[in-house]
C-alpha cells in the first residue's frame, strides 16, 4: 500500500487573474462613476482653465517690455526716494530751525520722491496685471506657502514615527484635490448615443455634454449651470441640469432663449424646461421625438383610437357624453381633428348627431349621418326640439339618478356648432317677420346657452368649436356662459398666448407653441388641475372618408324612438308624391322643410298661417320658404285664391 510521505507532498498553486469580462465590467463601472462625477467640477476646470488661457493671452512681448520698464522706474524711484529721505534726516539734524531754506529744500524734494515711488508703484501694478504669472506658478507659491509652514509644523509637534499626521496631511490633501478636480473637469465624458439617433439629436446631444456646455456657458450667460449627459426617451433628449448658489429652476427657465441658442436647436423645436429633482436641479426636454411616430392615425374604423398622447404614446378615445370645446387657428387641422369625434358620435344605435354649420362646407359631408342645420330658421326649429325632448327626459328621470340611461329609443345627441365665431356673428342679423316687426336670431344662442346648461343629465351634449377663441370684441368666438359649461377642452395650435389662455382659463398651457397640423392639448376637468400637458397627436378624416361612411339614422323630435315612426298629427297629414294621379308612399327618410311647404300646399293650405298649422314650422321659416318658392315658380300666390301649386307640378319629394 502506497503511502504518502506529507513532507515531500507538493501542492499544486493555482494563480487565479482576473477574467477579462470582469475587468472590462470593473472599468465600466468606475468610468460611469468618474462621467457621473465629472459634471460636479466641471466648473471648476472650466474657470481654471479659462483663467489660465487668460494669462497667457496676456503674455506678450509688448507687455513683458512694459513690466521690465516699470520694475526699472520703480527701483529708480524707490532709491530716489530712500535718498531723499535720508538728505531730508540729515537736514533736520543739521539744522533745528524748520523754517531754514536747508530743510524747506529736503522737504519738497522727499515729498516729491515719496510721489514719484507710489507713481511708479501704481505704474508696476498695472504692467504685473497686463503681464501676470502663469496660474500654475501662483498656485505652486499658494500650495508652497501652505505646505511649507504646515510641513514644520508637523515636523515640531510630532516625532518622526507619525510625521504625516496634520496639518502637513491636510496641506498635501489640498493639493491632491486640486489636482484630482482639475483632471476630473477636464475629462471627457463618455456618452453611448443610440445607434438610431438622428443627425439632429446628436448633434444636440454634443452640444448637452459637459464639457461643450461649460465652456460656452458664460457667453451666453449661464455661468453656474452644469447638465449631465441626455437621456433618450420616447419623446425626445432629456438632460438633468445643476444649477449653482446663484441659480433657481425658475430663473434658468427664463433664459430659454439664451439655451436655444446655446444648443443651436431649430425655431421650432419644442424645448420644455421645468424644475428638476431638488431645489437646485432643472430639466430640459428637447421634443425631438414623438410616441406617434410610425402611427397610422389618418382614417377611421369603429373601435380606432381617437388621440395618441406623443410622449407616453397613451392611445386615448374620444370623450363622448362631455361637452366640449374645439379650438383652434385657420390650419391647425381643426376640421380634419374633429371628423372621428364626429365620427364616434354618430355610428352607434343609442348616438344622434346634429350639425350647425354656417359656413355650410362640413355640413354638406355629414348629410347621411346627421341631421343638419345650414340657416339661421333650421338651427332655431332643431332647437325648439332640443328644448322639448330635453325637458321631456329630464321630467322622465328616475328618482335617484343623475343621467338617463341611452339607448336606441333615446340616443344620445350630439350637438356640434362648426365654427362657432360665424353663427354668434349672424345672430345679431336683423330681419322682418310676417307683422313687419324687426327681430334677430339671438334665441338661437339662448337655446344652445339653456342646452349648455341644462341637458347634460339628458345626454344632449353640445360641443363647440370655433377659430377665434375669444369672448370678446368683433371677431370674438366663444360666448362666455357657454364657454363656462365646457368640461372638456381641446386645443390646437392657437394664434397667441392670449387665445390660450382664454381656451384652458390658465396661462401654462401653451397651445399656441404646438406644432401644426393635428397636434393639441387636452384638458379633461373631470381629472382635476393637476393633469398632464403632453400634447396629443389626433386621428384625422378626409371629406371623401366622411362621405364613404355609411348612412346612419337621423335624430328628429317626431321619430325620436330608433325604428318606431312617430305618429303625425292630425293636422298635419302625411306627405305624398303626386304623379300622375297615382299615391306614392313618403319616403322613409327625413323631409326637408322645403317639401314639407309644397305638401302643405298640395293638401290646401293657401296662406302662411295655414301652412305653419300644417307643417309645425315657426313663422320665420314658413315666409322665407314661401317667398323662395314663388320666386322659382314651384308656388304661385293668387290674390283670390291665395298659394298653389305653379306649373304642372303638384308637390316634390
Amino acid at each position: 500500500m502506497n503511502t504518502l510521505n506529507p513532507a515531500s507532498a507538493t501542492v499544486p498553486v493555482e494563480t487565479t487573474k482576473p477574467k477579462p469580462k470582469r475587468l472590462a465590467s470593473l472599468r465600466a463601472a468606475v468610468n460611469r462613476e468618474l462621467d457621473v462625477a465629472a459634471p460636479l467640477v466641471a466648473p471648476f476646470a472650466a474657470r481654471w482653465d479659462a483663467e489660465a488661457d487668460r494669462r497667457m493671452k496676456l503674455r506678450t512681448p509688448e507687455h513683458l517690455r512694459a513690466l521690465m520698464k516699470a520694475q526699472a522706474a520703480h527701483t529708480s524711484a524707490r532709491s530716489t526716494a530712500a535718498t531723499a529721505k535720508s538728505q531730508r534726516t540729515a537736514a533736520r539734524a543739521a539744522s533745528g530751525n524748520p523754517l531754514s531754506a536747508a530743510r524747506r529744500a529736503a522737504a519738497t524734494a522727499d515729498k516729491a520722491a515719496r510721489s514719484t515711488r507710489q507713481s511708479a508703484k501704481a505704474d508696476l501694478k498695472a504692467a504685473k496685471r497686463s503681464y501676470p504669472d502663469t496660474l500654475t506658478s501662483v498656485a505652486v507659491r499658494a500650495h508652497a506657502a501652505h505646505l511649507v509652514p504646515a510641513g514644520v509644523a508637523s515636523w515640531a509637534l510630532s516625532t518622526p514615527a507619525d510625521w504625516a499626521t496634520w496639518p502637513a496631511s491636510l496641506s498635501i490633501a489640498a493639493v491632491a484635490a486640486n489636482m484630482g478636480a482639475l483632471w476630473l473637469g477636464r475629462r471627457s465624458v463618455t456618452v453611448e448615443l443610440d445607434d438610431e439617433l438622428t443627425a439632429e439629436e446628436r448633434r444636440l446631444a454634443s452640444r448637452l455634454d459637459p464639457s461643450h456646455w461649460v465652456q460656452h456657458a458664460d457667453e451666453r450667460g449661464l455661468s453656474g449651470t452644469v447638465p449631465a449627459p441626455v437621456e433618450i426617451t420616447s419623446g425626445g433628449l432629456v438632460s438633468h441640469v445643476r444649477l449653482d448658489a446663484r441659480w433657481t429652476p425658475p430663473a434658468f427657465k427664463a433664459k430659454h432663449a439664451e439655451i436655444r441658442a446655446l444648443l443651436g436647436a431649430r425655431t421650432d423645436l419644442r424645448i420644455e424646461i421645468k424644475s428638476g429633482s431638488h431645489g437646485d436641479r432643472a430639466t430640459i426636454t428637447l421634443r425631438t421625438r414623438s410616441a406617434a411616430d410610425g402611427i397610422d392615425l389618418k382614417g377611421w374604423r369603429p373601435g380606432d383610437c381617437w388621440a395618441i398622447d406623443t410622449i407616453t404614446g397613451e392611445l386615448l378615445s374620444v370623450p363622448l357624453g362631455k361637452r366640449m370645446l374645439v379650438a383652434g387657428t385657420s390650419g391647425a387641422g381643426k376640421s380634419y381633428s374633429a371628423r372621428p369625434l364626429l365620427a364616434e358620435a354618430s355610428e352607434h344605435a343609442d348616438h344622434r348627431l346634429i350639425i350647425f354649420d354656417r359656413k355650410y362646407i362640413e355640413a354638406r359631408n355629414w348629410e347621411h349621418r346627421a341631421r343638419t342645420a345650414v340657416e339661421l330658421d333650421e338651427m332655431r326649429e332643431v332647437c325648439n326640439e332640443l328644448e322639448a325632448e330635453g325637458e321631456t327626459r329630464l321630467k322622465n328621470l328616475p328618482r335617484g339618478k343623475d343621467v338617463i340611461d341611452i339607448s336606441p329609443e333615446r340616443p344620445r345627441i350630439t350637438v356640434f356648432v362648426d365654427e362657432g365665431g360665424e353663427l354668434l356673428s349672424d345672430a345679431k342679423t336683423k330681419y322682418e317677420d310676417e307683422d313687419g316687426k324687426k327681430a334677430d336670431y339671438q334665441d338661437v344662442i339662448e337655446r344652445l346657452r339653456t342646452i349648455a346648461r341644462k341637458y347634460r343629465a339628458a345626454e344632449i351634449i353640445l360641443v363647440w368649436a370655433t377659430q377665434k377663441p375669444t369672448l370678446s370684441g368683433d371677431g370674438h368666438g366663444l360666448d362666455s356662459q357657454i364657454a363656462g359649461q365646457m368640461t372638456v377642452k381641446l386645443g390646437l395650435a392657437v394664434a397667441s398666448q392670449t387665445d390660450a389662455q382664454t381656451v384652458f382659463g390658465r396661462s401654462d398651457w401653451a397651445a399656441h407653441d404646438l406644432p401644426m397640423p393635428g397636434y393639441a392639448l387636452l384638458f379633461d376637468q373631470d381629472k382635476g388641475p393637476n393633469q398632464r400637458r403632453d400634447p396629443i397627436k389626433l386621428r384625422f378624416m378626409d371629406a371623401q372618408q366622411v362621405i364613404d361612411l355609411p348612412a346612419r339614422p337621423i335624430w328628429t323630435r317626431e321619430t325620436a324612438t330608433a325604428g318606431v315612426p312617430a305618429a303625425q298629427p292630425a293636422e298635419r297629414p302625411a306627405l305624398r308624391l303626386v304623379k300622375e294621379e297615382a299615391a306614392v308612399a313618403a319616403p322613409a327618410e327625413p323631409i326637408s322643410n322645403r317639401n314639407r311647404v309644397l305638401a302643405a300646399v298640395a293638401a290646401g293650405a293657401r296662406t302662411n298661417r295655414d301652412v305653419t298649422d300644417r307643417t309645425g314650422l315657426n313663422k320665420g321659416t314658413v315666409s322665407k320658404l314661401v317667398k323662395a318658392l314663388t320666386e322659382s315658380g314651384d308656388l304661385v300666390k293668387h290674390p283670390d285664391h291665395g298659394l298653389t301649386l305653379g306649373g304642372a307640378q303638384e308637390v316634390s319629394a
